[in-house]
């Protein structure tokens, strides 16, 4: 998982190598800031003369060790003439391998950090684009929390473990590694007992990052729930409001919040339990060798004091590094558990996709034909619809009712390929429209729908939607034609004015006919009509079939349970029941024929209305 995301991070690799060459710099200088402070500290308490000696006896020497080569290496950069001299030189060079040691942290950071935010970046933008590429079968199976939390909150923690993660995993193990092998140079024995001590706390690490793990996977499912409560509560605020459920709603929200408080508890008396637990194997590991050390130096004379103070100065210097580590295995394991959820998103499979021959049609001659069309939502449930069959001809108005469930919706949103079909085949123009790339298909028909969709953007961002070349000139015959130009107008910014959340600001007639303006705009040769007008009061209703009348002219229609104005100017009316096409005909016809139709209607006509339940 954690190579997933890494692999996002190929494309800025030409930055990843910048941040690493100066990660390597800055080890360097680290080290060196510390060997030297060493050499410091023992120039002041060392006499002049015995540190000259002692260079003289390193050079005198035919072979030397790695110790002596670095210390004899050291001494020629800072021993001077005089004492004065020498602290002079040290100090200058402590203060260049500390000024560069900050300069490369701070090159390095900046690097590594722009790495991680163009990282980010691109993982939300590759969710996205894949969100926006499902069926709507992935959608009616998700909760719209759930996604918006894996959207922000968990690609947010992702960051959040890359930002540290990954500073300290280009820095901390050349850092190990550098100090490491310098300790083994000054005195390898005392290095192999300070290693004892590693399976401790490797072991200690381990077990803490799969605790919290588990934990960050449980804290991310349940902030989806708590995302989801927000989104829905705030969606039905009208309904909470009207019902006086706002305490009800608060103690649901409540309880959400507090399993998440217990979750995150847990996972913080981990995550902060274990960077103090590790230091204080580290320190007790300091001590034993302080003592062991120490007497090596004072009793038994085997280490020189220069080797003793370098060794422990490094010694401390590694338990930085060792703890970032530690860190930065509690940061990576918080990011697995939300790539997990992201990356499983990611991994859906795109159920509507074009077919790799697929054909891009620009106009519609023929018919549109449903052949032996059965349909269902999913496996375990029944059958939507069971061996359809019908044609729509070019120019046609085809209106399909029956009862609420019997397949209508089902049948419209087959046509533009939202679902595909289980059994069977839908064709356009002789083609099985599996076979007709989607954008090409989808840009043949204008749906308008009974729930109006509108954006909380301008009035002329929602007509244009999808138009966005679409001239003013246009956009006004469009409004015009609509029934809309006259309240357009009358907004306080006209055609700029912002509609609110869905359109919250305009009344349901209005909206509609926004949406049918969007429709007109688009001109497509096949419109769906879902409804359009059920929700509506009389006059709004007027005004808005006025719309789809102009809407529906030269055009090729299909209506699903619309007004009886529609039914009985249609063409053909199809009449389902229970997923079956049980009767077809105009609508003098299915009246002649005393059957399921004519129920309907003397069930459901009453004051010039005809109302599909």
């Amino acid at each position: 998982m954690y190579s997933r995301i890494l692999g996002l991070a190929r494309p800025h690799w030409k930055l990843i190598a910048l941040s690493l060459a100066a990660s390597l710099i800055f080890v360097f200088f680290n080290s060196l800031s510390v060997w030297v402070t060493a050499s410091f500290i023992t120039n002041i308490l060392t006499d002049f003369e015995s540190l000259v000696n002692s260079q003289a006896h390193l050079k005198a020497l035919d072979e030397r060790t790695a110790n002596e080569t670095l210390k004899l290496w050291t001494n020629r950069l800072i021993l001077g003439e005089t004492p004065i001299d020498t602290l002079k030189v040290l100090c200058i060079t402590i203060f260049i391998a500390f000024l560069m040691k900050n300069l490369f942290l701070y090159l390095k950071n900046f690097l590594t950090g722009l790495v991680q935010i163009k990282v980010i970046t691109d993982l939300r933008n590759r969710l996205f684009d894949h969100l926006t590429t499902l069926s709507l079968s992935f959608f009616s199976k998700k909760q719209s929390g759930e996604l918006t939390s894996i959207l922000l909150n968990d690609v947010a923690a992702i960051r959040r473990s890359l930002a540290v993660s990954f500073h300290k995993l280009l820095v901390e193990p050349i850092n190990i590694l550098t100090f490491s092998i310098l300790l083994l140079i000054i005195n390898w024995k005392l290095t192999l007992a300070a290693a004892l001590i590693l399976p401790a706390s490797t072991l200690l690490i381990v077990a803490v990052g799969k605790s919290i793990r588990r934990k960050a996977m449980r804290s991310s499912k349940q902030i989806s729930g708590i995302v989801s409560i927000i989104q829905e509560t705030i969606g039905s605020i009208r309904i909470v409001k009207s019902f006086t459920m706002e305490k009800g709603e608060l103690d649901k929200f409540r309880r959400e919040t507090k399993k998440f408080y217990h979750l995150q508890r847990r996972q913080f008396v981990l995550r902060y339990a274990s960077v103090p637990t590790t230091e204080i194997i580290g320190v007790t590991m300091g001590v034993v060798l302080l003592w062991i050390g120490g007497r090596n130096v004072l009793v038994n004379q085997t280490m020189d004091p220069e080797d003793f103070i370098r060794f422990i100065l490094l010694l401390f210097a590694i338990l930085n590094p060792i703890k970032g580590m530690n860190v930065v295995n509690t940061e990576i394991q918080t990011a697995l558990a939300s790539a997990e959820r992201v990356f499983s998103l990611l991994d859906s499979p795109r159920s509507i996709a074009d077919a790799e021959d697929a054909i891009s049609p620009d106009q519609f001659t023929d018919s549109i034909k449903f052949e032996a069309v059965s349909f269902s939502y999913d496996d375990t449930e029944g059958k939507v619809l069971d061996d359809v069959f019908f044609h729509i001809r070019k120019g046609e108005v085809v209106a399909v009712v029956g009862e609420s469930g019997a397949g209508k919706s089902t049948i419209a949103d087959l046509i533009p390929r939202f679902f595909d079909v289980k059994k069977g085949s839908v064709t356009l123009d002789g083609t099985d429209i599996r076979n007709i790339r989607l954008h090409s298909l989808r840009r043949l028909m204008g749906i308008v729908p009974q729930e109006t969709i509108l954006f909380n953007d301008t009035i002329r961002n929602n007509i244009s939607y999808g138009e966005k070349e679409a001239d003013s000139g246009k956009m006004r015959e469009a409004a015009e034609a609509a029934n809309a130009l006259k309240f357009i107008e009358e907004q306080p910014a006209g055609f700029e004015t912002i509609i609110g959340d869905r359109g919250v600001k305009l009344s349901g007639g209005q909206r509609q006919r926004l949406a049918i303006a969007r429709a007109l705009l688009k001109n497509p040769p096949i419109l769906i009509l879902d409804e359009a007008t059920s929700s509506l009061d009389t006059e709004s209703e007027k005004k808005v079939q006025e719309a789809i009348d102009r809407l529906m002219k030269e055009r090729t229609v299909f209506v699903i349970a619309h007004r009886l104005s529609t039914v009985l100017n249609a063409d053909r009316i199809i009449v389902l029941r229970r997923g079956k096409i049980v009767e077809t005909g105009t609508h003098a016809e299915l009246l002649q024929n005393n059957g399921y139709y004519k129920k309907l209607y003397e069930v459901q006509f009453g004051e010039g209305v005809f109302q599909s339940a």
